[in-house]
């Protein structure tokens, strides 16, 4: 059927602002590439060109990767692009009155610190599950810091009727042209950096990054291959690309919180849909492990849905990009340390190096020393050990010993684990990371 829409021309950008009431595509602008070269000139005087370095992992992938770090802007992600470019394209009366937006994370960042460097007022309306880290630097920034709203919906709900009311800009993270032209300069960049790349790997949640990328790319590339990779968390990209438009997708807890966009956006949509030439879902213990390598291998901290698209690359998906030259973006670093914890054991259960197992044995002397003997003997670390009586099922004089416990890699791991089911068979029980 029809779409209907209701619009008005923005005082702003002078173009039509569209609020979609149905889910058809009519109304969606492309971004242009002309709007990529001439965000790249405006926004040079505040945007640092990020390095484009080989990597060490290109031993391990097969693949020549070269990583651009976008994780080493000001504010820790490429967000600081799109911001800029927004802030420098208001009018004087717009940036007297200040611009608005809702996040709980770097475009927030991102925002705030480029209006304050502009001297325009910028109010973020944050979720009240956002994390404490990022208010408190969204303040330091001299942002005007609400926190309302369970979840992103409501906090965007808040900030876009507040900016109706005072007159304020809403600024779309991941949808606005002006977003994805800013974007779009990483793309500039890559070709600049590394002019004879085979494929660029990119990350995907609302698509702003990769809508703008894949343009400036393609139109000087043609031959070069885009990929994009999200998390089976939400697979939103996935949902958009089946029905042929964006859909609500469901979210659910995920590593990668910057991919967390239950519809990604209709310009975004209506710019990359065609130049995307492949899309990869992702799991999250690939990108737990994705975190590990870079910390271990790059030393760089990455937050989740920086890695998310170097997780495709190690977990043997794209083995067709082995010999050829691959940019991957590491787009952001700002991850909690709690979460970063979390994702460092996440990582190194998935890569084998952290095990857990329950093995029964004889509940008399010597039967938890032959255990520990047999595991010590292996050369394998004991993490933790817990002995459970209660909850035993069989003989009584059997006990279950809950053991983590840290190996070199997965062939150790699995070396202990025969030695193992050798010595108690029908009494090892593994876990598994699979989910």
């Amino acid at each position: 059927g029809a779409c209907v829409l209701l619009s008005f021309r923005c005082p702003v950008f002078h173009s039509p602002i569209v609020f979609f009431l149905a889910s058809e595509m009519e109304g969606a602008t492309a971004v242009t590439f002309e709007e990529i070269t001439s965000a790249s000139y405006r926004i040079r005087d505040g945007i640092y060109k990020t390095p484009c370095d080989r990597s060490h992992m290109s031993a391990i992938t097969g693949m020549e990767i070269f990583f651009k770090k976008e994780f080493q802007q000001f504010t820790g992600s490429f967000k600081e692009r799109g911001s800029r470019n927004t802030i420098k394209l208001l009018s004087k009366e717009q940036r007297e009155l200040g611009v608005i937006a809702a996040s709980a994370g770097n475009h927030a960042l991102s925002l705030a610190y480029h209006g304050r460097d502009l001297n325009v007022p910028v109010t973020v309306i944050m979720p009240l599950t956002a994390p404490l880290m990022k208010v408190s630097l969204c303040r330091q920034y001299d942002a005007n810091v609400i926190q309302h709203g369970r979840d992103f919906g409501e906090a965007k709900e808040y900030a876009m009727a507040m900016g109706r009311e005072k007159g304020m800009v809403y600024v779309n993270g991941y949808d606005d042209v002006p977003i994805l032209a800013g974007q779009g300069t990483m793309g500039l960049e890559i070709i600049e950096q590394v002019p004879d790349v085979d494929a660029v790997v990119i990350p995907v949640g609302g698509g702003g990054l990769l809508a703008g990328t894949a343009l400036a790319v393609k139109t000087l590339k043609p031959h070069v291959t885009v990929i994009s990779v999200e998390s089976d968390k939400c697979p939103s990209w996935q949902a958009a690309m089946d029905a042929g438009e964006p859909v609500a997708t469901p979210v659910g807890p995920t590593l990668a919180d910057g991919l967390a966009v239950p519809t990604v956006g209709y310009n975004a949509f209506k710019t990359a849909r065609h130049l995307v030439d492949r899309h990869i879902v992702i799991s999250e213990d690939k990108i737990a492990l994705a975190i590990l390598r870079l910390i271990e291998m790059e030393k760089a901290v990455v937050e989740g849905a920086g890695a998310t698209a170097l997780a495709a690359c190690l977990c043997g998906a794209l083995d067709e990009l082995k010999g050829k030259k691959v940019v991957i973006p590491l787009c952001g670093g700002n991850i909690d340390t709690t979460v970063l914890g979390r994702c460092l054991e996440r990582g190194l259960a998935a890569d084998g190096r952290l095990i857990k197992f329950v093995v029964r044995v004889d509940d008399r002397p010597n039967g938890v020393a032959e255990l520990t003997r047999i595991i010590g003997g292996h050369g394998v670390s004991i993490k933790d050990i817990y002995h459970e009586r209660a909850w035993v099922s069989r003989e009584i004089f059997n006990v279950d010993i809950k053991c983590v416990c840290e190996t070199r890699d997965g062939v150790h791991a699995e070396t202990l684990r025969a030695a193992l089911e050798k010595a108690y068979p029908d009494g090892v029980h593994w876990a598994s990371t699979e989910h």
